[in-house]
């Protein structure tokens, strides 16, 4: 059984600290973790040290329980990250439905998902796939180029845009803002600091996102937006910050989770050959590279909850108050779930928790980021299957976004 007093170098882990996600998840902490205090303590997190401390629930099964568990953790009180108010201020978070405990968010997010129904979501493949093709046919001719930049970004950017009425031409804006926003702990990224992305980037997002609100009041269409604008929850329609939020998570989370996914899947995919012979063998195969990718590379690495009582979670004693740490990047790794967790298996049958553990905040989008991953690595392959690395990739420095910064390749083997 494992240790409810985690000793050595354990007792002090503070899970979230820069150098440790310098490459990536720590994925041999979280092993680590899983094995011997799969509820763990961190007192603080060095890089603002005005937070406070957290517990990291690591496997599977606790993550479970504590996202069907909204009454006892909750969404609102705190956020959803581990950092509460320090980037992004709370009252902004709680403004979006992932950021909301039930009834409102129940409320909300169900006009959400007249949009995002698996059959009309399939709907769509047809454009996915065009807008897939299009990417590509530019990069005819050339013999490298960068899978994050030159590829996932303007799909995902145009997908995600269709579906908002974001008209094309402001599509490398809006990737730009969520970059910055969502990896502000980036130097690369944000080379001017965090408080940047607070004075510039947020007000520019309003800035834009009223904009286009104005113009749907005035000129309703059938995109996203324009159902955003005119819903009503409770007779009332949605306050501004409301709109503008509930605009942002979707633009967020269409732009940055398939791109992440896609780009780390792709890694894999080139960096075992195997794997890749046998997709390219049988193409069926891609549903379970979809998911494979999804459980090794889940795009975010963690959402948080807060406790609203004293309660115990694995036989840890969490106060009123407490900040709780989904690393779903340890629990899709879980030894428990996945045989040999750490390999790259496209054959796997095993469920994941990529989109989340169950309960009300499972991920909205799951069918269109599977359609999205699909078209992805059916349409790359197709054209490129002797895909090469040409270059050492660079990962995204955050303990939230588990996403490749840059992905250089080469479309044939070197000389």
């Amino acid at each position: 059984m494992a240790s409810l007093k985690p000793t050595g170098s354990l007792a002090d882990a503070l899970v979230i600290e820069g150098e440790r996600w310098v490459d990536g998840p720590p994925h041999e902490l979280f092993k680590e973790l899983r094995s011997e205090c799969p509820v763990h303590w961190s007192e603080q997190i060095p890089e603002f040290p005005e937070e406070r401390g957290y517990w990291s629930v690591t496997r599977a099964e606790d993550i479970a329980s504590v996202s069907r568990d909204w009454e006892t953790y909750s969404s609102e009180l705190g956020g959803v990250t581990a950092v509460s108010d320090s980037v992004f201020p709370i009252e902004l978070a709680r403004a979006m439905f992932i950021g909301m405990d039930p009834p409102k968010h129940d409320r909300l997010k169900a006009l959400f998902q007249r949009g995002f129904t698996p059959r009309r979501i399939a709907e769509h493949e047809e454009s996915i796939r065009a807008i897939t093709v299009g990417v590509l046919d530019r990069l005819e001719g050339r013999e490298h180029f960068d899978l994050v930049t030159d590829v996932a970004q303007p799909v995902v950017s145009r997908v995600i845009g269709s579906f908002m009425g974001i008209p094309p031409e402001d599509d490398a804006i809006w990737a730009r803002l969520m970059n910055t926003t969502l990896g502000a702990g980036d130097p690369d990224i944000n080379p001017e600091g965090i408080q940047t992305v607070m004075e510039r980037d947020i007000p520019e997002i309003f800035a834009r996102c009223s904009r286009l609100i104005a113009e749907r009041r005035e000129h309703p269409t059938d995109d996203l937006t324009s159902v955003l604008v005119h819903a009503e929850i409770d007779g009332e329609q949605l306050a501004e910050h409301e709109l503008v939020m509930g605009f942002f998570l979707l633009v967020a989370a269409g732009n940055d989770s398939t791109k992440a996914t896609y780009c780390s899947g792709m890694r894999a995919l080139i960096e075992n050959s195997d794997q890749r012979a046998l997709l390219l063998d049988d193409p069926s195969l891609v549903t379970g590279a979809v998911e494979e990718s999804l459980r090794m590379f889940p795009a975010f690495a963690h959402f948080r909850r807060t406790a609203t009582r004293d309660t115990e979670l694995g036989g840890c004693p969490i106060a009123k108050g407490d900040k709780v740490i989904m690393w779903y990047a340890s629990s899709n790794r879980d030894e428990s779930r996945h045989a040999d967790p750490d390999r790259f298996d496209i054959t796997r049958t095993e469920e994941h928790q990529a989109f989340g553990a169950g309960g009300r905040h499972f991920c909205l989008g799951t069918a269109l980021a599977r359609l999205e991953l699909r078209v992805l690595f059916e349409e790359t392959l197709a054209r490129y299957p002797a895909i090469e690395l040409a270059g050492a990739p660079a990962q995204t420095l955050s303990p939230f976004i588990n996403q490749l910064r840059t992905l250089p390749v080469r479309l044939s083997p070197a000389a």
